[in-house]
């Protein structure tokens, strides 16, 4: 998401084509990222939502009341900031024809990159749209809460393997990633002791790990996306009596883990929030890896070939090795 998507959503506010909302009114902000910038005379009190823990903390930072999921209804109006994931697009825009008063309003900005023109146009079929415009590479439209309410989106979930529950916006929805997939092939067939799962998405790998832990065995998993640990929580569910299971809300690059563990597995993030790969995100996680391990603690990863990620592991662990490389990825396993 960029700056500017965020002002293609504020900018019919600016031109006069929709009044701002005044002192006293409520407004709800779905998808809200960090430093966007209100328009002038902009008075509604906000209530923001965002479930991706870093952008979640750098608004709070700002001031900003921050929910990870949407609450409460009757607000007058409700802001979203789309992204590139159809389901998700039009899982909030449900949310947001649930949660606005009637005859409440509801305004949606996407770039065009990322499909605004499809969306308003999907859209149109649904609702009677007040109006859309063009500007600073997106387009906003906007439209009153319908009557008869709007229709929840048809792949709202997706079931993996009959047995894993993901949704539009996570990780990997609707498969198993390839690269975790090969990670697990290389997981001990017995795992005891405690072992982390760093950016667990809605948790493939901590269920493998779950079905080869010893009885007794500590399992953490460290997740950025709110409806991810949430994804993950339900898809445990079925370990939690034999073993410990704990799901954590973190950004596991910037929140220190409380714990020591005896295992660190990842299938760490490539990219920030736009779409070039950073090798410093990956790289940030192998260093918070290295100090939530033990001495003697084994850190297994998966990452894609061209990630430069050795150079890192090597300065940090005492040794490693590549495990295999197939399909465009990676295994790594270091010693602490």
């Amino acid at each position: 998401m960029t700056d500017e998507t965020s002002k293609t959503l504020f900018h019919p506010f600016e031109t006069g084509d929709l009044a701002s909302p005044g002192t006293g009114s409520r407004v709800l902000f779905i998808g809200a990222e960090p430093g966007f910038r209100l328009p002038e005379g902009f008075a509604g009190e906000l209530v923001l939502v965002q479930g991706f823990r870093p952008s979640f903390i750098d608004l709070e930072r700002q001031g900003f009341q921050v929910l990870p999921e949407p609450e409460g209804t009757g607000f007058d109006l409700v802001l979203i900031l789309a992204g590139r994931h159809r389901g998700r697009n039009e899982a909030w825009i449900a949310e947001a024809v649930r949660r606005v008063r009637p005859e409440g309003l509801i305004v949606v900005a996407s770039s065009k990159r990322d499909g605004a023109d499809a969306l308003r146009r999907r859209m149109d079929k649904l609702v009677s749209l007040g109006g859309h415009l063009s500007k600073y590479h997106g387009v906003v439209f906007w439209f009153e809460r319908p009557e008869g309410g709007f229709p929840e989106p048809d792949d709202a979930e997706a079931l993996v393997e009959d047995r894993f529950h993901t949704a539009p916006g996570m990780f990997s929805h609707g498969r198993v990633d390839p690269g975790s997939r090969l990670l697990a092939a290389h997981l001990p067939d017995r795992i005891p002791g405690k072992v982390a799962d760093f950016g667990a998405g809605w948790g493939y790998l901590s269920a493998v790990i779950a079905e080869r832990a010893r009885e007794g065995t500590v399992l953490h998993l460290y997740e950025a996306d709110h409806a991810s640990c949430a994804a993950a929580r339900r898809n445990l569910a079925g370990h939690a009596e034999r073993i410990g299971i704990d799901v954590f809300w973190r950004d596991a690059a910037r929140e220190a883990p409380e714990t020591s563990y005896d295992l660190v597995v990842m299938n760490p993030p490539f990219h920030a929030t736009g779409r070039a790969a950073d090798p410093a995100v990956g790289g940030a996680m192998i260093a918070a890896a290295a100090r939530a391990l033990r001495k003697g603690g084994t850190l297994l990863m998966v990452a894609n070939v061209g990630l430069p990620y050795e150079a890192i592991v090597g300065g940090l662990f005492a040794r490693h090795t590549e495990l295999e490389r197939a399909g465009g990825f990676k295994v790594i396993s270091a010693l602490r």
